[in-house]
């Protein structure tokens, strides 16, 4: 045992004269007092104060040694994750995984020239979960990622005589923190690290199906988009054919190119055969001179429903935007419209699905999903501050959308003071209230989000798409817009118009509570049928309300509707949950209790209570956690309003071990070169265990007691300057 201190010669100068002259004061002060003994005492036991607060200056430490007598031990880390079932590793006969060459070496005991003088230690870690579907413990279908940070801190907490560690893994860590952070406990031990990496440096010749991105549902008798991307690390371009199976004997197919070392973001259409929940499978087919073939195919699930969508047509006028807005819809069969059209200094239209007023309620609107505002405002004879109020109240709180359509007669200034202006995607330019005219024509030119955004999407390439939409008809009159508001994502500006905050936004969406806003600068929309009839106008605002309706119907029964966020969630997500509930009347309930029930894959079961939104819309709010993928089965009730829901809800578990990827030979060097050790590909191994071999034995480990910062070391100097200054009052000198 030995004493260690941390202090420059000029503290404790400092310190001898502090005690000096406390010494010599206590003196005076004794002196003062009669030479009582009782002083003496007082001031004996300050000059003792004194010299325990210099010697604590002095931040002593009791330092003790100790050595170890068992032997030595080399720890070899094997990582068991995901990504090393990659194969990738040459061996003497052929191509095999990183997993099948660490076994081959595990069982030829590749340490022997290490047994003897150490004890070597072989420890898994990243160890992937188990896939029986009789399985019903959680964790067992949690995914497990190669957390390198954990797995080196085990060894280093557990044993106390470590030589050397031997990492095998491929250094895809992708989970837990740094594994810098263990790497400088081990150079502060004077441990060292070796590793191995075991795989490819380079991408393997390989194509990849990344990810497939289908809708939660999609609608009986219409196709249903379904978004891949693929990723190539093949040298050539490659022709091939999707195919898309959904159990039957038929199989939907298109044919890709995808090119050399590049990705391709496609999409292909699947028409649904019947109702219910369809488990799909999109196979892209192995190419010669592939390495893996496991990752080129997925499969999903898709629910199919029938269901209309209903739609509101507001306008004022009987102009073309708004006659083949309103026949395209009325030809749509997954859609239902109604229409109201205000003409100025006249009552409203009528015809076959007309109204004749606004719906003025609650009940009444809430069954729209989507509302169109065309060349119409707040004013005489046309739409009240209470009806705004009511679209806004819909929009937010029932998840439906709202598409403003302005014309030529302004009225969508009328909304900048109103309950819709701040579900405007846009500022109006008030100088010019009945928009912009040009001689020339002018079209919309998408911007870097419109070219990747569903709405705008009529061909699967973005290349070709944004050509599609240079050629589209254009038009000779737009909304005089200023810029777009903070939070709208602008789809498509003006061709040839710009002012000080740069191109024309015309086409721009936003989020409003829990819906959707899309702002639509210019009433010619009808001329792209132009040789083409219903090609792309009846395919844009088919898109539209789908979009916009989506959210609305993603669960729900007479009387209760569920939606909840994000629509394909991944464990550890946070879903919030928003259920609307109806009265037996049709009425939006306005009192609970509204409960649900949540059911995971496992069979554990959670219970939630929703809280009422304020509004009156008969909305309820809640959310939950889950930890695990699959199948989660949903029951909200109800009971006063005597509704009741059950649905699913998929949580898709996202893989973070990816096969095919090269091996992170960087983080390898940084951990073995911060620690003293080395790292080496695969045929290094032997030269590896070479040097730990010769790697000297584990230092003795210093156990420091700091004095200085102990509580005892301050409840002691504190219990002895209570009875400093007790005695002082006792004996009379305070």
């Amino acid at each position: 045992m030995n004493w260690s201190f941390a202090a420059s010669p000029l503290i404790g100068v400092i310190a001898l004269l502090v005690f000096g002259v406390s010494a010599y004061l206590s003196f005076l002060n004794w002196q003062r007092n009669g030479k009582r003994p009782s002083v003496a005492r007082l001031e004996m036991l300050r000059l003792v104060l004194i010299a325990l607060l210099g010697f604590t200056l002095f931040r002593p430490e009791i330092v003790q040694v100790v050595r170890s007598k068992e032997t030595p031990q080399v720890a070899i880390l094997v990582d068991r994750s995901g990504s090393m079932e990659t194969r990738d590793v040459q061996s003497a006969t052929n191509l095999e995984s990183r997993s099948q060459w660490i076994d081959t070496q595990l069982s030829n005991q590749f340490w022997k020239p290490l047994v003897g003088r150490t004890k070597v230690l072989v420890e898994d870690f990243g160890v992937p979960p188990t896939n029986s579907p009789l399985s019903t413990n959680a964790s067992a279908r949690t995914p497990v990622g190669t957390d390198l940070n954990a797995a080196l801190e085990t060894p280093l907490r557990r044993d106390a005589n470590l030589q050397a560690i031997l990492l095998l893994t491929d250094g895809d860590w992708n989970t837990g923190r740094t594994p810098l952070g263990a790497a400088a406990q081990y150079r502060e031990r004077g441990v060292p690290v070796f590793a191995v990496g075991v795989g490819s440096e380079v991408p393997l010749p390989d194509l990849i199906l990344e990810a497939v991105s289908p809708p939660s549902y999609g609608l009986f008798g219409e196709q249903i988009t379904i978004p891949f991307t693929i990723r190539s690390h093949l040298t050539n371009e490659v022709k091939t054919t999707m195919i898309l199976n959904d159990g039957t004997k038929e199989e939907v197919k298109k044919e890709v190119v995808i090119p050399a070392k590049g990705q391709l973001q496609d999409t292909i259409l699947w028409y649904p055969h019947a109702v219910g929940d369809a488990a799909l499978t999109l196979r892209l087919p192995v190419q010669p001179g592939e390495t893996v073939a496991e990752n080129n195919e997925q499969t999903f699930h898709v629910s199919v429903r029938v269901e209309k969508i209903q739609v509101l047509v507001v306008d004022s006028q009987p102009r073309w935007e708004y006659r083949y807005l309103r026949n395209a819809l009325a030809r749509d069969p997954g859609v239902e419209v109604h229409s109201i059209l205000y003409h100025p200094g006249m009552k409203t239209g009528g015809g076959r699905n007309y109204l004749a007023a606004f719906p003025n309620s609650r009940e009444a609107i809430s069954k729209y999903d989507v509302i169109f505002l065309g060349d119409v405002g707040i004013g005489e004879g046309e739409l009240s501050e209470a009806d705004g109020e009511l679209i806004r109240g819909l929009v937010e709180q029932q998840s439906s959308g709202l598409i403003f359509l302005p014309g030529r007669r302004g009225r969508e200034l009328t909304f900048k003071n109103g309950a819709l202006k701040d579900l405007l995607p846009v500022v109006f330019d008030e100088a010019k209230p009945n928009g912009q005219s040009l001689q020339n024509e002018a079209v919309l030119t998408l911007t870097t989000a419109g070219k990747g955004h569903f709405l705008t999407r009529f061909e699967a390439d973005e290349d070709l798409n944004s050509k599609v939409w240079q050629a589209l008809p254009g038009f000779f009159w737009s909304a005089a817009v200023e810029k777009a508001r903070p939070g709208s994502e602008v789809l498509a500006v003006h061709s040839s118009l710009r002012n000080a905050s740069g191109r024309i936004p015309l086409l721009a969406t936003r989020s409003a509570g829990t819906g959707k806003v899309l702002f639509m600068g210019t009433d010619s929309a009808w001329r792209w049928r132009r040789g083409v009839e219903d090609k792309y106008h009846y395919r844009f605002w088919s898109q539209v309300v789908r979009w916009m309706a989506h959210s609305r119907h993603l669960s729900e029964k007479e009387g209760i509707r569920l939606a909840y966020s994000p629509e394909r969630p991944e464990p550890g997500d946070t879903i919030f949950l928003q259920s609307t509930v109806l009265d037996p009347a049709g009425f939006p309930a306005d009192e609970g209790p509204v409960s649900g029930s949540i059911s995971a894959p496992s069979g554990r079961a959670e219970h939630v209570q929703f809280s009422a939104v304020e509004g009156g819309w008969g909305v309820f709010k809640t959310q939950f956690k889950p930890s695990e993928s699959g199948k989660y089965k949903i029951l909200i009730e109800a009971p006063k309003q005597g509704r009741k829901l059950e649905t699913e809800l998929l949580v898709q578990q996202h893989t973070i071990e990816e096969k095919g990827r090269p091996i992170n030979r960087g983080i390898l060097a940084e951990i073995s070169g911060l620690t003293g050790g080395s790292a080496s590909l695969v045929d290094g191994l032997k030269e590896i265990v070479q040097k730990i071999s010769v790697t000297p034995e584990p230092r003795a480990l210093e156990k420091r007691i700091r004095i200085w910062s102990s509580p005892w070391w301050g409840a002691l100097l504190l219990s002895l300057l209570s009875i400093y200054w007790v005695g002082r009052k006792i004996g009379g000198m305070m």
